[in-house]
């Protein structure tokens, strides 16, 4: 995935800890062989070179993972979609080589053609997933939750309840530290900002987080910020877009998707989306008037979660 893991937990004298630390690895070897863009022969990159009108077989995981990618791509309209791998790759975000200028608007309509979430058909009985023709799936914006949700289900299995499960940035914390106090996180900042609200600590016991920034990968062109989230609907970087934005939930899975698709929607339509479906996140918007500058915004379900 390009990026690191790390685990800390409160076990036993006799835990095998190398024997962990080979299980978890696996698991995760187990996510770029299924999902990644970067391996040609991924089961996802299979799926991308597959013929039109192929229905292809998937491993569990992957379908799962797939499934709740279109559940968010209905449910946001397609603010969030998973098809939009083509416009990834067009912009130079994807595992061809970067790019410090802005597409054509026709590179950018030829990429659009080739993006949509509701052609994109799945087969649930049999767990396969139609390639339509076309269709470039990419899954940057979920694997690592993904990750950091069988991290800990690997953790589990080896009878560890106490534990910090971090992929890349993201967070997975369950029960406490040796000592009894909380798994205690500061909730990512803007590293080229600064802010007024101060710091936002959560203790994670059953839950994840996930943040999605303009500040990871991103371009500048003529004093402009082309960042990597791109809205599918347009073909084109979110503009406007929140400098940041962190969710909480159970699944950090559930809580890298919705960060990228809060993060499409911006702060009004993204906030409103949050309040409708109870999800915990903060927004962290740059002032027009001085860029360098931050302010945040809280949806009511973190502020309920800060307060318990």
């Amino acid at each position: 995935m390009g990026t690191s893991w790390s685990l800390r937990c409160a076990a036993g004298d006799t835990l095998d800890v190398e024997a962990l630390q080979r299980a978890v690895q696996a698991a995760l070897d187990r996510i770029v062989a299924q999902m990644s863009t970067w391996e040609a022969g991924s089961d996802l990159s299979r799926f991308n070179a597959a013929e039109a009108g192929s229905w292809i077989a998937l491993p569990r995981a992957f379908y799962q993972v797939l499934s709740y990618a279109q559940a968010l791509a209905q449910s946001s309209n397609g603010a969030y979609d998973v098809t939009a791998g083509a416009l990834v790759n067009c912009w130079g975000f994807g595992p061809g080589e970067p790019r410090d200028d802005i597409p054509s608007d026709d590179d950018i309509r030829a990429a659009l053609r080739r993006v949509g979430w509701s052609r994109l058909l799945l087969d649930d009985a049999r767990q396969l997933a139609l390639q339509p023709g076309g269709l470039y799936v990419d899954l940057s914006s979920i694997a690592k939750g993904h990750g950091v949700d069988c991290v800990a289900d690997c953790v589990e299995r080896f009878g560890i309840t106490h534990y910090l499960a971090e992929v890349g940035g993201e967070l997975r914390g369950q029960g406490c530290k040796p000592d009894g106090s909380p798994w205690w996180v500061e909730l990512e900042s803007v590293p080229d900002a600064r802010s007024d609200s101060g710091r936002w600590v959560v203790a994670l016991d059953g839950l994840s987080v996930a943040t999605s920034g303009d500040y990871r990968r991103y371009f500048e062109r003529d004093s402009r910020r082309y960042a990597h989230t791109l809205d599918p609907r347009n073909g084109r970087p979110v503009r406007n877009a929140p400098a940041s934005v962190t969710v909480l939930h159970a699944e950090c899975m559930q809580a890298d998707a919705l960060a990228t698709a809060l993060t499409v929607l911006g702060l009004q339509d993204g906030m409103a989306y949050a309040e409708r479906h109870g999800i915990a996140a903060l927004f962290v918007v740059r002032r027009r008037d001085d860029a360098a500058c931050t302010d945040e915004f809280a949806s009511s379900a973190l502020l309920a979660l800060l307060d318990s």
